[in-house]
């Protein structure tokens, strides 16, 4: 509990830190904040007329399916990419004042979470303007949500810590990320992977919440409960085992950084 204790003390700083790491994104740019629509629909664009057209995808409402996948992905990705190098790039403040250092990783998902929610209007415009509409299953999505919350957030605990000792760490994630781009059903259906293959599909968690997602808006039927639970405890296992390597790698972080 001492955390909880710790980060409410600290509360005007974990605000501040998710504000300048949201105003920091965009610092400089003319659009800002708009980028966080511009972006995912910019690389939507890019797949929607590739695979229709190019690779001869016929899956319904193909842009709808798209962007209900691209969107959840991008929040995973950028926490990911930004939060495995947050503990280095705050080097300088870590070496001269005392603070919960769980403050930096926790700052970016958070942010992370705000462009998330900020972009899930794309979402919903799409599915509204685009004939789906919106439907009562909706009221699962703070629960898909909150799970991806937790996986990220105990990854980048993971991450932001390792990289510290190993600066490599940084690089391995973008590589990984590209692989697992390609190894998630959000250009195509999950049931196009040929049956022997298919546990592997299993064994990434990302494929079970971008297919949450999809039942949610695409579908508009009750997400899998079961598994989102089975992912719900794995997530939380995640965050705990994340958090005490972070905890305990933190002692030299003064020292390396």
């Amino acid at each position: 509990m001492s955390i909880f204790k710790e980060l409410y003390q600290y509360r005007e700083l974990l605000k501040s830190n998710v504000k300048k790491e949201i105003r920091g994104k965009y610092k400089g740019s003319f659009l800002g904040v708009i980028w966080s629509f511009v972006n995912p629909l910019l690389t939507v664009l890019v797949y929607a007329i590739i695979f229709p057209y190019i690779l001869r995808q016929d899956q319904p409402n193909y842009l709808i399916f798209l962007i209900v996948a691209i969107i959840p992905w991008n929040f995973f990705t950028t926490v990911l990419n930004q939060g495995s190098t947050t503990v280095l790039a705050n080097g300088n403040i870590i070496k001269k004042v005392y603070f919960p250092r769980e403050i930096l990783p926790i700052s970016v998902v958070l942010s992370g979470l705000v462009n998330f929610l900020i972009s899930c209007i794309i979402i919903l415009l799409f599915t509204l303007f685009g004939g789906l509409g919106i439907s009562s299953t909706i009221l699962y999505l703070p629960f898909v949500i909150f799970i991806q919350f937790l996986l990220s957030l105990g990854i980048v605990f993971i991450l932001s810590a390792i990289n510290v000792y190993v600066r490599d760490v940084e690089y391995i994630v973008n590589f990984v990320l590209t692989l697992a781009f390609y190894a998630t059903p959000i250009l195509y259906d999950a049931s196009l992977i040929p049956n022997r293959l298919q546990w592997i599909l299993q064994l990434n968690p990302m494929k079970h919440l971008i297919e949450a997602y999809r039942a949610i808006f695409y579908y508009q039927q009750a997400p899998d409960i079961y598994v989102l639970c089975i992912l719900g405890f794995f997530s939380f296992g995640i965050l705990i085992l994340g958090y005490l390597i972070f905890k305990h790698l933190e002692r030299g972080f003064a020292e390396e950084v």
